[in-house]
């Protein structure tokens, strides 16, 4: 069932917005050779709880940690941990919190130190995604229409497009309805809705230098390509107003 957003509960999703978008803004500095993934997701767990937030990640269906952190062929949900950060990787940096009552949830790709001209293009191109997909939203517009605007691009440049793992709506829950894939099928087709005033959703484009094709570890919670190749993830919380749409996770 999809909720729908009083004037104030946005208000309380720009706060807890807020509060993911200056971790991210941290994380782009702060993210460099030699650093290890734990360390990042300490120093990203303090400034949430700074803001008087919580971390919306941690203990999440058992996830040991605050942010999901995921290094050059992780596409999602990785854990933090000893990995130290060396020049070329890509990383992934997944950022949720809670602030009164409410969830914000968004998350880029960051090279780190100078990445080859073919890791470039596809975070840039998974962020180009993104931009285009939060265009295509509004009043009036349909789920199909943020998945044609990902599939689009990513099919001109010739990435494979990650089908298992999608966007979400998010509120009270981190993850609440309606789905938010970043192609366009006939399934996809079929369960297609028109976004209204009042909802809001996660747009999470997730792009793979090879083919689409993803498997978990034995971790039970890293995705990485099947192929081995380089994956890309960019997302937003955004908000469907009467005027159009309203990226909450921005400083």
């Amino acid at each position: 069932m999809i909720s729908i957003k009083s004037d104030a509960e946005f208000a309380a999703m720009r706060r807890a917005g807020r509060v993911v978008a200056e971790v991210l803004e941290w994380a782009r500095t702060a993210v460099k050779p030699g650093v290890t993934t734990a360390e990042l997701d300490a120093e990203a767990e303090k400034i949430i709880r700074s803001r008087g937030a919580t971390p919306e990640f941690k203990g999440y269906r058992g996830f040991p940690a605050s942010t999901c952190l995921s290094v050059n062929e992780q596409v999602v949900h990785g854990i933090p941990g000893k990995y130290r950060l060396k020049e070329g990787d890509i990383l992934g940096f997944d950022v949720g919190a809670r602030l009164d009552g409410f969830v914000g949830d968004a998350a880029l790709t960051i090279p780190v130190g100078k990445v080859s001209r073919e890791a470039q293009r596809l975070v840039d191109t998974c962020r180009e995604c993104l931009d285009r997909a939060i265009a295509a939203c509004g009043p009036g517009a349909r789920l199909t229409d943020i998945g044609r605007a990902v599939q689009t691009l990513a099919d001109e440049r010739g990435y494979g497009i990650v089908r298992e793992y999608a966007g979400h709506g998010i509120g009270k829950k981190m993850h609440e309805d309606p789905s938010v894939p970043n192609y366009v099928d006939s399934e996809v087709r079929r369960h297609d809705r028109t976004l209204k005033p009042g909802m809001a959703i996660c747009i999470e484009p997730m792009l793979n230098l090879g083919g689409h094709d993803t498997k978990v570890l034995g971790d039970g919670w890293t995705v990485v390509t099947r192929d081995g190749t380089l994956s890309a993830h960019f997302e937003h919380t955004v908000a469907i107003r009467a005027t159009g749409a309203e990226v909450l996770t921005v400083l």
